[in-house]
């Protein structure tokens, strides 16, 4: 009996060890404008199939899910096969990961692999004769980058049109932004465009309608060959089917296709180095310079305002303005900065100013030297120089510039502090008090201190029921100790809150060094893939991760873009909580 029930155990064992369930895919690379096919496959029935979350896992589904089921008898043994399929399409490039499905057979839960599938740039697809409608599709919509100069200086504007050319035969009914196009080592503006609208162009020698989906202005921040990356569409469309249909109408079907702009090279020319002013600060375009008093006659302790401004066609917003040099018996503050700038397709233009505020210390005439602006012309491709007139304040009453010595009308003399406050002097003689000491035994002190140990007997307790509550609250401590991880390693980011360039420099380098202590990696030597690809084997949510991925990118291109204090801040608080959320996440 004993030797019955040994083989019963290892028949039952071999009957759970034969239970598969795996996922198979066509291909663990492909092109962003690619599909591949993911099958889960089982050897015994099952339940309560869960696949995969695949938006979460960077695919749509496109196709199924399909099932399948095989049974055969061969030799009195049967054998069983059951599949689930699913056709996918990439939503990004990038090492993905296809997370796993799971089910139950015999009353047990069984799980596939995660599976890892490579997507690179959208690849040139063979003609299938076979499919008539995709065939069309790709012969007859383009989308292309139109860009306005490819040789361009530095901070000189060019523009980037992205055109969706379409045949006459073809209907679009959406498109969807896969991958934005990314300006590394650009200054970027955005057009905003309130409506599409399909016209009528040459394209290759044939007319196309086309409609203009983005319009961008660049303004490349250095010199050498700066690449733009491309933009990629998910277009559905409806296409003819081939052959009309018995009463003579033309049949369209449901189609979708990927397209990309193509990645284009700018190579940019850095500014002229003969005939550069020393005091240039990178204007280029073609301006005016003015700096306005707002009145040049007033009362000590007036103020007055004093407007420098630049008005024109250029890079407004990418240059500083001089700063006025003025007499140290002028007391100025800094200046409030003002914009009033559009950007349409040929380049920023209006106005920027910053006004001081001044005020005078002491009466007479006291001079605002000349200022200098120099910017570059393209038009002429040379360096000018624009000088303001000299300024001369006349501050018509107030005390006077040379110091003096007072004489009191009983005959004793004050020595003055300062020429421009003659109201303050240091007295010379003085007056000592004996100071009179009580003894400590019986003082107000001695009681206090007497009594102090028993008041704080209720504050002990209060302490000591609140750190009991707080020690319970699990959830409350864990959060704390997250932000507080968070803002230790944001802390020199905080310091540089109020300049944005030194912020975003060590908001960066925070988020590497917190990367660094928690997975024990070099993130100088990884790629953001890589990054990604680590954090999600560590059971990070994707979406957690994306966030993470984003802002240390955004952190290189908020240097040279302007920002205000709320982003700034907003960045600030969104990096804690990505920290945050990752601290928790991380296994």
């Amino acid at each position: 009996m004993k030797r019955y029930l040994i083989l019963l155990l290892i028949a039952a064992n071999s009957l759970f060890a034969q239970v598969k369930f795996e996922a198979n895919v066509s291909k663990n690379t492909l092109g962003l404008n690619e599909r591949v096919r993911i099958e889960f496959s089982m050897n015994e029935d099952g339940d309560n199939f869960v696949p995969p979350n695949f938006e979460a896992s960077g695919f749509r589904v496109v196709g199924g899910p399909s099932q399948s089921i095989s049974q055969s008898w061969i030799n009195g043994r049967s054998s069983f096969q059951k599949s689930y399929t699913y056709i996918l399409l990439p939503l990004q490039k990038g090492n993905l990961v296809i997370r796993q499905a799971v089910i139950e057979i015999n009353g047990q839960i069984y799980k596939t692999l995660p599976i890892k599938i490579n997507v690179t740039n959208a690849v040139q697809q063979p003609n299938d004769p076979n499919e008539p409608a995709a065939v069309k599709a790709d012969d007859n919509l383009y989308l292309v980058a139109d860009i306005s100069k490819t040789n361009p200086y530095v901070n000189e504007p060019i523009t980037v049109v992205y055109k969706l050319y379409f045949s006459f035969n073809i209907g679009i009914t959406n498109w969807r932004e896969l991958n934005k196009p990314k300006y590394n080592d650009f200054w970027s503006q955005n057009i905003d465009i309130k409506q599409l609208v399909a016209e009528e162009g040459m394209f290759k020698g044939q007319r196309y309608r086309y409609v203009v989906l983005r319009k961008t202005v660049l303004y490349p921040q250095k010199s050498g060959k700066l690449e733009i990356e491309p933009l990629s569409l998910d277009i559905d469309c409806q296409v003819p089917k081939g052959r009309p249909n018995f009463f003579g109408q033309v049949q369209l079907v449901e189609d979708s296709k990927r397209v990309s702009a193509g990645s284009n090279v700018i190579t940019v020319k850095a500014l002229p180095e003969a005939g550069k002013p020393e005091d240039f600060s990178g204007a280029v375009g073609k301006f005016n310079f003015k700096v306005t008093p707002s009145r040049t006659g007033l009362k000590f302790g007036e103020s007055l305002d004093l407007d420098v401004s630049v008005t024109g066609t250029g890079n407004l917003k990418l240059f500083s303005l001089p700063k006025p040099v003025v007499p140290s018996t002028l007391e100025m503050y800094d200046p409030q900065h003002s914009e009033n700038v559009t950007t349409p397709l040929s380049g920023m233009t209006g106005s920027i100013a910053d006004k001081y505020t001044i005020i005078p210390q002491a009466k007479g005439n006291f001079p605002i030297k000349s200022m200098r602006f120099t910017y570059f012309d393209l038009g002429t491709r040379s360096y000018k120089t624009i000088s303001s007139p000299e300024i001369v304040l006349n501050v018509l009453d107030g005390p006077g510039i040379a110091n003096s010595a007072a004489t009191t009308p009983s005959g004793s003399s004050k020595v003055a502090v300062t020429a421009n406050k003659a109201f303050a002097y240091i007295k010379q003689k003085t007056t000592l008090k004996p100071i009179q000491s009580e003894d400590f035994l019986g003082s107000g002190l001695f009681y206090t201190l007497l009594i102090l140990p028993f008041l704080g007997i209720p504050a002990l307790i209060l302490f000591r029921k609140r750190k009991e509550a707080e020690d319970a609250d699990v959830v409350g401590n864990k959060k704390r100790k997250t932000n507080a991880l968070a803002k230790k390693y944001l802390s020199e980011a905080q310091k540089q809150i109020q300049h944005k360039e030194p912020f975003y420099i060590a908001l960066e380098k925070a988020m590497h060094n917190f990367l660094k202590a928690k997975l024990s990696i070099e993130t100088s030597e990884m790629s953001k893939d890589k990054i990604s690809e680590i954090l999600l084997t560590r059971n990070a949510d994707a979406a957690t991760v994306k966030e993470f991925i984003t802002l240390t990118e955004s952190c290189e291109l908020a240097r040279y873009a302007p920002s205000t204090s709320v982003a700034i801040q907003q960045d600030y608080d969104k990096a804690v909580e990505i920290i945050s959320s990752l601290e928790k996440q991380i296994s």
